[in-house]
């Protein structure tokens, strides 16, 4: 019956929003397009629902960002987009009741379309049954669940309460942002007003479920977890993948006063010189290193030029140029930006809006 189930549900990514916390990054991309380990942090979502057996996906996009998100989605051809235009941010059950007429009278998945997590989802969506349960989402055990959805569960794993980003919480189980639904949320959606925030709230439509008597379960994550929205997490997510899925390829050129170590990919049309690399360690198309030290648990996109300098633990975007600069760490460089020590004694800087600079 679960199998039955799962070859006819839908997903639902949500790749829309602003992407406040990682500006000034997310004002020229959508968070969801930030690349981890050289890929868009949505190829992995998708990743996650093809491996699930679903072919069918809508795509929550904003009317800002949807053009990137359309041209990166295009390749993958073995899927069916159905993108969904939301044109204000106004919360993740809103992204539900604007998708309604796509889902149809069908269970499906909806998932965030900026959360990594660590084990594949297949076997959660086996486990549900839309005709015995309502609703089933994931959870991860957290420190601090301050910023997060936070649910409260029953011995047998039922969901008894949910509490939205709470100042005590009255848990650490955070919710990881995949669910599982039958058709019951929309009813309960349709009877949302918004929330302090302004939003529409999928915690308070679950909640509405839960007070209907409606059974929502819950499963804890056991592997790892990542809401990728802020910087830190963003290169957590960059030295997981990295350690943990890349191999040792090397496509381009590299000269004989360059030293490689450990896991190091190299693609095409790049070229290496008198270099060190250190892996894990990922270097796109078209670049030029030369004179550098590289690694571990970097990611240099596509068309970069570094000469002279040193990178360690950073994401480096497609087109940036980094030269004489001694040290630079945990650093996230967006496309096409310039780090570069000029000849005078002072530094020389040009910053957009919510730029943040560490020395």
């Amino acid at each position: 019956m679960a199998m039955r189930y799962n070859a006819i549900m839908k997903g639902l990514i949500l790749a829309g929003g602003y992407g406040k916390r990682l500006r000034p990054l997310t004002y020229s991309i959508p968070k969801q397009l930030v690349p981890i380990a050289n890929r868009p942090i949505i190829s992995y979502v998708v990743d996650q629902i093809r491996s699930a057996g679903i072919s069918e996906i809508g795509v929550i996009i904003s009317p800002h960002t949807g053009t990137q998100i359309k041209e990166v989605l295009k390749n993958e051809s073995d899927l069916q987009f159905t993108f969904i235009l939301q044109r204000e941010p106004l919360g993740l059950a809103h992204a539900v009741m604007i998708a309604r007429d796509y889902l149809g009278d069908e269970p499906f998945l909806m998932y965030l379309g900026d959360n990594l997590i660590g084990e594949p989802i297949s076997q959660l969506i086996r486990d549900f049954d839309p005709k015995k349960e309502d609703g089933l989402i994931l959870l991860k055990e957290v420190d601090d669940p301050r910023m997060f959805g936070v649910a409260i569960t029953d011995e047998r794993g039922e969901v008894v309460g949910l509490v939205e980003k709470p100042e005590e919480p009255p848990s650490k189980l955070a919710l990881v942002g995949v669910y599982l639904f039958n058709t019951q949320i929309h009813s309960a959606i349709d009877r949302l007003k918004p929330s302090s925030r302004g939003e529409f709230e999928i915690t308070d439509a679950i909640t509405t479920l839960i007070k209907q008597g409606r059974k929502i379960r819950s499963k804890i994550l056991s592997g790892w977890w990542l809401d990728t929205g802020k910087k830190d997490d963003l290169l957590a997510a960059n030295r997981i993948i990295l350690s943990r899925y890349h191999q040792h390829r090397i496509e381009g050129k590299v000269d004989t006063k360059t030293r490689v170590e450990g896991e190091v990919t190299i693609d095409s049309g790049t070229r290496i010189i008198a270099s060190h690399l250190r892996g894990p360690l990922v270097i796109g198309k078209g670049c030029e290193i030369a004179s550098s030290h590289i690694g571990p648990y970097t990611a240099i996109g596509n068309s970069c030029r570094i000469i002279n300098s040193n990178i360690v633990e950073s994401v480096i975007m497609e087109g940036a140029r980094v030269e004489s600069i001694p040290s630079l760490s945990h650093s996230i460089i967006g496309r096409k930006a310039r780090v570069v020590k000029g000849e005078g004694e002072g530094m020389q800087l040009l910053i957009g809006d919510d730029a943040s600079i560490l020395l």
